[in-house]
């Protein structure tokens, strides 16, 4: 059985840029190295640095960066989080994204909670939500369990997830519920 590749810290980078290009309808789709030191990206950069360093087994090192985002951005991420390309955070003050993994393509707003439904210090996966590909999570939304986020769902603004929403789907309210449901195209 062979290891999947994991991409290139660098492509990561690109994808990541080029998803915020996306949403912001910036003309210019190549990263550049003056474009990390903005605060839309600047939180994305140190989340792929401190995963790179724990996957090299710097762990000190990833956790020391992982605490400078914290400070700094007010954004909580382990530096085991596995994160697909093209994450986008357009603002990350509260934002705790202790989820089991996240997709491709993924955009998730300030103030945001991606957790156990108990407490977990020990990062059990199978405690934890998992968010696929070109989900977007709104405002001050709560994902609490071992629930998956499906393909292109979107969360509402202060919405409180306790079960899985499938791919397309909007979800809203305390606790959410479905109020739209499409499949994704691909």
């Amino acid at each position: 059985m062979t290891k999947p590749v994991r991409p290139h810290f660098g492509d990561l980078l690109q994808r990541d840029w080029a998803h915020l290009c996306d949403l912001t309808g910036r003309p210019e789709r190549k990263l550049r190295p003056w474009h990390v030191l903005g605060p839309r990206f600047m939180p994305v950069f140190l989340v792929r640095v401190a995963n790179a360093l724990h996957r090299h087994r710097l762990r000190p090192l990833a956790k020391l960066v992982s605490l400078m985002n914290f400070q700094l951005f007010g954004l909580e991420v382990p530096a085991s989080l596995s994160i697909g390309g093209g994450l986008v955070l357009p603002h990350t003050i509260g934002t705790v994204l202790g989820a089991a993994s996240i997709g491709e393509g993924v955009t998730i707003f300030h103030q945001v909670t991606l957790g156990a439904s108990v407490a977990d210090f020990q990062y059990d996966p199978g405690k934890r939500p998992v968010v696929e590909d070109g989900a977007t999570i709104g405002v001050g939304a709560k994902v609490l369990g071992p629930v998956t986020l499906g393909r292109g769902c979107t969360i509402g603004a202060n919405a409180v997830v306790l079960a899985s929403v499938p791919p397309g789907a909007t979800a809203v309210g305390i606790p959410a519920r479905i109020i739209q449901s499409e499949v994704p195209s691909a």
